[in-house]
């Protein structure tokens, strides 16, 4: 894929800044500016903050300590390092570390300092000696130095030992490299209306595509309402595990100045036509400008951005596809060939834009053209756009609620050969598609089943359960979680698109928790519309994903015929041995939403269709009803079942119903339910007609 190169070169752009070198000259590694990070650090009163700066010239190193900002004080020393004494002279009392204690330096007299490299360059070590004047008169005091670069040599801490500290926690300072991993977050509102907020936010999303076309910049914490619950837990595992150092934006305008320099200009969209927004979007990643109502353009002009298209007025009495249209004539020929964004979902007044950041930074071409064959001008449109994308391309976003059903949005991706990544809301990409997971870091999945080990059901029912919808908009953060054996549906294409996120998911992941491939093939497709000759292309790259994240189970889903009730969700005999044939190394497959009734078993490895689907507004005692009368069906034992877990449930309701349950049921992990029903298959084999 085209992007591939992009992201690759920025991985590589971190590594040359931190190269795992052998130092040419002692300490060499140290030069530079370095930046405190206060939660890995004393508390320094009064100047709050302290820098560093090092500057190695020959075998003299110069050490600039600046404690504070505004308020400062600051101590230059430079330092021969034979170990030979370098005597300075003080010009000023400040005790800097802790100017509330009743401390000073004698000033007229001298600070007695020795400096060496020690560990091959690793530590750089200072021992000073000085009169120190407290309120009983002058003491000598003596203080051992030491600045040690991390293991990575991402990180310089740097720790203070006096003579006189005897008790108490070290004083010790955490720095980072300036410019290494420092980036800045805002907290987005709740209100996405056209004439509320969305300007606001519209702007700042567009702001951060912009901005993180240039390095992973600016990161949103959604609010809390949000359909992918986690912007704020992966805030912390950046901050905590990935070593960013963030700095928190109030205002639009305070955002505008800080990126003012990524940006060229602006484009303004038309409020009262809620497709120029989407339109706008294009144009922003292509001219790396802005969006803006018009109301903000006072702000942006302030600022020295220049308009790059005006799109008031333009659009007025126009329909949808005559809007694409002129968008398409003007612009398609610049946009990407392998990212396509559909700007659809809430409709109306509301917008909630979240992936319009990953669209802008690859200059992707948005719509929310609808993809219902009956909707004639429209799905000629989406068909033309689909059809001059390059093979097994990603339509990122959703489709539109007002437009056409999610079926129909899929059904016509599918038939192109490309796959889906939703959904509209998915934030921040433009950000974690930059954050490169822990070097050497695996991703290991937590398998139940021993290789080698016979499986042997007893005469009971066998539940497992599969939670819908992949793990950033499900109960993976909700209560519960770790509490039973459950599985949870991966979005594959996460291990490249963020893999950072992913090693978020996978080191969360307690013994319970079980990983599986989904949705049919490397993203959201149906396998029944898609053409023969581009099916086996799409489950091979799926089959390497599986690989790269160590799973074994790989889910299907064909809403390409209709529905459940209404369709056929069904596979045929084709589809299924695709499957087989593809991925060998599987331990089986699950098919369905709801129930969707295809069931297979080839050489112990069973396809199993869902049985339930645990709706969120069914009751307890309503879902214990119906699992019993299954198991009452389904009277030959064993008989496994297996679940399909909504979303907006949580673990520990699904625990609450099936503790309810009698001894004859039996909750087991997926792959060793899987194990035992290709091993003693009591379901009839079923495929579509």
């Amino acid at each position: 894929m085209k992007n591939m190169p992009r992201i690759l070169s920025t991985l590589f752009a971190i590594v040359l800044i931190f190269p795992s070198y052998s130092i040419g000259r002692e300490g060499e590694r140290f030069s530079g500016k370095w930046v405190l990070i206060p939660e890995k650090s004393a508390e320094i009163g009064l100047y709050k903050t302290l820098s560093l700066n090092v500057r190695i010239e020959g075998e003299q190193v110069t050490l600039s300590q600046v404690w504070g900002g505004g308020r400062s004080f600051t101590d230059i020393l430079k330092l021969k390092m034979d170990g030979s004494e370098n005597k300075f002279p003080i010009t000023n009392r400040v005790f800097p570390s802790n100017v509330f204690m009743g401390l000073s330096k004698s000033v007229g007299k001298d600070r007695i300092i020795k400096a060496r490299w020690e560990k091959g360059g690793q530590v750089l070590q200072v021992e000073e000696i000085y009169p120190l004047i407290g309120s009983q008169g002058v003491s000598k005091i003596s203080v051992i130095h030491t600045y040690e670069l991390s293991a990575g040599g991402t990180e310089l801490i740097y720790d203070i030992k006096r003579s006189t500290r005897k008790t108490g926690p070290e004083v010790r300072f955490v720095f980072r490299r300036e410019g290494y991993r420092q980036a800045y977050f805002m907290k987005l509102g709740e209100n996405w209306e056209i004439h509320g907020k969305l300007p606001e936010q519209a702007f700042l999303i567009s702001l951060q595509g912009v901005t993180n076309s240039d390095g992973p910049h600016l990161y949103f914490i959604y609010p809390k309402d949000w359909s992918f619950t986690y912007t704020g837990s992966v805030f912390d595992f950046y901050k905590d595990k990935k070593d960013y150092l963030f700095k928190e934006l109030g205002t639009p305008a305070q955002a505008l100045r800080t990126f003012r320099n990524h940006l060229k200009g602006y484009v303004v969209w038309d409020r009262s036509v809620r497709t120029s927004l989407i339109v706008a979007f294009t144009i922003a990643g292509l001219e790396r400008s802005v969006v803006v109502s018009e109301d903000m353009i006072p702000m942006v002009e302030k600022a020295g951005l220049r308009p790059v298209e005006d799109l008031r007025g333009r659009f007025e009495g126009k329909s949808d596809v005559e809007i694409y249209q002129w968008a398409y004539d003007k612009y398609w020929s610049r946009c990407s060939r392998d990212f396509i964004i559909w700007m659809g979902g809430e409709h109306g007044r509301v917008m909630k834009p979240g992936v319009a950041d990953w669209g802008i930074y690859n200059k992707a071409f948005f719509s929310d053209l609808s993809t219902r064959v009956t909707d004639t001008e429209e799905y000629a449109l989406a068909d033309k756009l689909l059809g001059e994308m390059n093979p097994m391309s990603m339509v990122m976003g959703w489709h539109s609620y007002a437009k056409d059903l999610e079926r129909e949005h899929v059904k016509l991706v599918s038939s192109h050969g490309h796959r889906v990544e939703g959904l509209h809301t998915l934030p921040n990409l433009s950000f974690s598609s930059q954050v490169p997971p822990t070097p050497g870091f695996q991703f290991k999945n937590k398998h139940n089943v021993v290789p080698g080990k016979t499986y042997i059901p007893k005469k009971k029912v066998y539940l497992a359960c599969i939670q819908t919808d992949g793990l950033g908009i499900g109960a993976w953060l909700k209560p519960g979680r770790g509490e039973i054996p459950y599985a949870w549906e991966v979005i594959m294409n996460y291990h490249w698109l963020a893999p950072a996120m992913m090693e978020y998911f996978y080191t969360m992941a307690t013994p319970n928790d079980y990983f599986i491939g989904a949705l049919s093939g490397p993203g959201y497709i149906y396998p029944k519309a898609v053409p023969r000759d581009k099916l086996s292309p799409l489950i091979e790259k799926a089959r390497e994903m599986m690989e790269v994240l160590d799973l074994k189970v790989f889910e299907i889903m064909d809403y390409s015929e209709g529905a459940t009730v209404e369709g056929n969700t069904e596979l045929t005999r084709e589809v299924v041995e695709a499957y087989y044939k593809g991925m060998p190394d599987a331990l089986g497959f699950v098919n369905g939403y709801a129930p969707a009734y295809t069931f297979t078993v080839k050489d112990g490895k069973p396809l199993i269709s869902y049985d339930y689907y645990l709706s969120p507004t069914r009751t307890e005692k309503d879902v214990l009803a119906d699992l019993y009368e299954l198991a009452e069906i389904n009277k030959k034992r064993p008989y496994f079942c297996l679940i399909h877990v909504r979303e907006y449930s949580n673990v520990k309701r699904v625990k609450n119903i099936l503790d309810q349950l009698g001894p004859e049921f039996e909750l087991v992990p997926l792959d060793v339910f899987l194990k035992m029903a290709g091993n003693n298959p009591t379901f009839r084999e079923r495929f579509l007609r």
